[in-house]
């Protein structure tokens, strides 16, 4: 059976593992991170994560078979309340349906409420349904669209040529 933990240092690396799968898999979504080439800047972040207790993970045995990492949003700007932000929500493919997405976000929650956090945040890539369809189901209600195009440029051009 599976538990939900906060993580230590030393999961970075699994994390970091299952961070590459969640990226690559978001490709399909629209997402424009480069997954593989992202491993050892993500490792550090889950390590720096881990040791703020900004990340929890989902073990079965020893196994990190899911993960999600949080934070309370610390800008310049002056709000009227305090935001909890979830960057990032993963459950391995063959365990997913088993509730354990459902507990990991239960626990960023709580310790996002238990930080000051008034209202809490995530995100999902507008063709993830899945995703959507999970955090609706949880209450959350779309807050921001951001919208992008391409550019023409050097790299890229349109038209006749």
């Amino acid at each position: 059976m599976w538990t939900v933990e906060p993580a230590e240092p030393g999961d970075a690396a699994a994390v970091a593992d299952l961070w590459v799968a969640l990226a690559s898999d978001q490709r399909r979504h629209g997402s424009h991170l480069r997954a593989a080439a992202n491993r050892e800047p993500i490792r550090a972040a889950m390590a720096r994560a881990a040791a703020d207790d900004r990340l929890d993970v989902a073990r079965d045995g020893g196994d990190v078979v899911g993960f999600v990492h949080y934070a309370v949003e610390r800008g310049s700007l002056v709000q009227d309340l305090t935001r909890g932000v979830v960057n990032d929500l993963y459950v391995v493919p063959e365990r997913r349906s088993e509730g354990i997405g459902t507990s990991l976000l239960d626990a960023a929650e709580a310790t996002l409420r238990d930080r000051g956090a008034d209202t809490v945040s995530v995100e999902a890539l507008a063709d993830n349904e899945r995703a959507i369809r999970l955090y609706e189901r949880r209450g959350y209600r779309p807050h921001r669209v951001e919208f992008e195009r391409e550019v023409e440029n050097d790299k890229r051009s349109r038209g006749d040529g």
